[in-house]
C-alpha cells in the first residue's frame, strides 16, 4: 500500500459513457482500483433510452450504485416492486441492481458515484 496521495480528475477520465446530447458518466479509476464517476443527465434522459443500448441491453441496469446528487432529480424504479425513489441534490444514496432511471424535470441531473476496489484473490 501506497502512502502517497492520488488525485485525478474528471475532466481527464480513464473512460467516457458518451451519451451524446442526453449526458455522460466520465470515469476515473485510482491506483487502489477505486472508481470514480460523475454522471451528467439531460432533462428527457432515461436508462431505458439512453443508456441501456450501451450496456448490452440488459432487462434492468445490473450494477449497484452509491453516490451523492449535485444537482436536479432522478427518479429511479426498481423493476421488482415497481416502487419509485427521488434522488435530490444533497442526497447521498445507494440505489441496489435491478432498476431503471429517468430525469424528473426541467434540470440537468448530476452524480458523483463511488465504487470500491473490486476483490481481488
Amino acid at each position: 500500500m501506497t502512502t502517497a496521495i492520488e488525485i485525478r480528475r474528471f475532466d481527464k477520465p480513464d473512460d467516457l459513457l458518451d451519451m451524446k446530447e442526453c449526458g455522460g458518466i466520465a470515469i476515473i479509476k485510482m491506483g487502489t482500483g477505486a472508481t470514480g464517476m460523475h454522471a451528467v443527465f439531460e432533462p428527457g434522459w432515461t436508462w431505458e433510452k439512453d443508456e441501456k443500448p450501451l450496456l448490452g441491453n440488459p432487462d434492468s441496469c445490473p450494477m449497484h450504485h452509491t453516490g451523492y446528487c449535485i444537482a436536479g432529480t432522478l427518479v429511479v424504479r426498481m423493476l421488482d416492486t415497481g416502487a419509485r425513489t427521488r434522488i435530490a441534490p444533497g442526497d447521498f444514496f445507494e440505489i441496489p441492481p435491478d432498476h431503471d432511471a429517468h430525469v424528473e424535470g426541467d434540470d440537468r441531473v448530476e452524480l458523483i458515484l463511488f465504487a470500491p476496489p473490486e476483490h481481488q484473490h
